[in-house]
């Protein structure tokens, strides 16, 4: 039994995480949120404490920290006494909180793929490049890490070990993920736009007929047709779940798409172009040095804001497809969820929702040991049926559509 959470991080994803804490704290114990700025991560308990969202009276307390330095980080886990540590900041502090885990004893979990600050879309499969180098490290120490505990990837990642169970043979898993909704702005980005746009500006990397294929960002695209959203264009884009699903099921082609507009083509392309999306610095003609990336992620609208007058629906998806006793078979699992529900509930838009609810869930699983496994390990590894039991009635169900028509994915 493990009690104590760490949440790492105060921007949207670390709101929805330290909503649905607190909302389960009679189970995972005290609350702490850190950031580099104390004042943001007060700012989510403030709204915590607004919405009366703490189930049972308790501690929930902010911290400034570094999170790009282990010893501090380690530092803050042992002074709160945390035994599990959920990391939504930047993909660029990964290593160093897991670091920190590792050396605590602490159980990890992230959303998101590492980021090498240096580096933009490196060379697949991308968790073998950080990640996976620090599972014999895990194992040794007794450390549970959940890698990519999110909705895409994480949820999706569960939903393909489902249809493994339902199937005899998977041919190909098409993650679709599809934002119907308006936030009314000229142009933002859902999530941190400096992540954001190094995930489109590289090669994107697909697992087809056994081996990595590149493409370009928006050469190939597709029409897809989902519940609720309906007729949506995606394009294939490179994403972190394809790198781990890929080794578990390297018979299969593993491909992810994203819904993009035309407007968010046209100013992408624009701002590309112009090189206005570089994360190499350029010199003014005043002298001063600034990186193009990082400007155009201060004039763009903080993601968090969004979230009041963000409406309309997001769909993500797995469609299956395979053999099962001979014949072929496709399964689409998938989820809805409606930005002004969540912002109701949480004060976050739907997007932060979905990535947000799953680390709690995954949370309460390590507490009462379900999935506190003591190594390393993707989504896909764990079983799946007490995830999704769990999400089903904390606000993200999972609905099935296969012979038996559309319905809730129970077990």
């Amino acid at each position: 039994m493990k009690r104590n959470v760490l949440i790492i991080g105060a921007g949207g994803v670390a709101q929805v995480v330290a909503h649905k804490a607190a909302q389960h704290n009679d189970r995972l114990g005290d609350l702490h949120i850190a950031s580099r700025t104390v004042a943001k991560a007060q700012a989510i308990i403030d709204s915590v404490q607004d919405k009366g969202a703490m189930k049972v009276p308790g501690v929930f307390v902010a911290h400034a920290v570094d999170a790009m330095d282990t010893g501090a980080v380690a530092h803050l886990i042992r002074h709160t006494g945390c035994q599990i540590v959920i990391n939504v900041g930047s993909s660029f502090v990964n290593m160093t909180v897991l670091e920190a885990c590792i050396e605590t004893g602490a159980a990890y979990m992230d959303t998101a793929i590492h980021e090498d600050p240096a580096q933009i879309c490196e060379t697949p499969p991308w968790y073998a490049n950080h990640e996976w180098k620090r599972r014999e490290r895990c194992r040794a120490a007794g450390v549970t890490a959940v890698l990519g505990i999110g909705f895409d990837p994480g949820v999706v990642n569960a939903w393909a070990r489902v249809a493994e169970g339902m199937l005899d043979r998977i041919d190909s898993i098409d993650i679709v993920d599809i934002n119907a909704g308006s936030h009314g702005k000229y142009f933002a980005t859902n999530f941190d736009p400096e992540i954001n746009f190094r995930e489109f500006t590289g090669t994107v990397w697909s697992w087809q007929g056994g081996a990595w294929v590149p493409n370009e960002m928006f050469e190939v695209g597709k029409d897809w047709t989902l519940p609720v959203v309906g007729p949506q264009r995606a394009y294939l884009t490179g994403h972190d779940e394809v790198h781990s699903l890929s080794a578990r099921y390297p018979q299969a082609d593993v491909r992810f798409w994203m819904g993009f507009g035309d407007h968010y083509i046209n100013v992408f392309t624009v701002l590309k172009n112009l090189g206005l999306l570089s994360e190499q610095p350029v010199r003014t003609a005043e002298g001063l040095e600034v990186v193009p990336l990082k400007v155009v992620k201060a004039v763009l609208p903080d993601p968090a804001s969004l979230a009041p007058t963000y409406t309309g629906k997001t769909c993500i998806a797995d469609v299956v497809r395979g053999v099962k006793d001979g014949r072929p078979v496709e399964l689409t699992i998938y989820n809805v969820a409606d930005h002004a529900e969540a912002y109701a509930e949480v004060g976050s838009q739907g997007i932060s929702y979905t990535a947000g609810v799953p680390p709690v869930v995954a949370a309460l699983l390590i507490a009462d040991g379900t999935w506190d496994v003591g190594r390393m390990v993707n989504v896909e590894e764990l079983d799946p049926r007490p995830f999704i039991s769990l999400l089903n009635g904390m606000g993200l169900p999972s609905r099935i559509i296969d012979g038996q028509g559309d319905r809730l994915l129970t077990f």
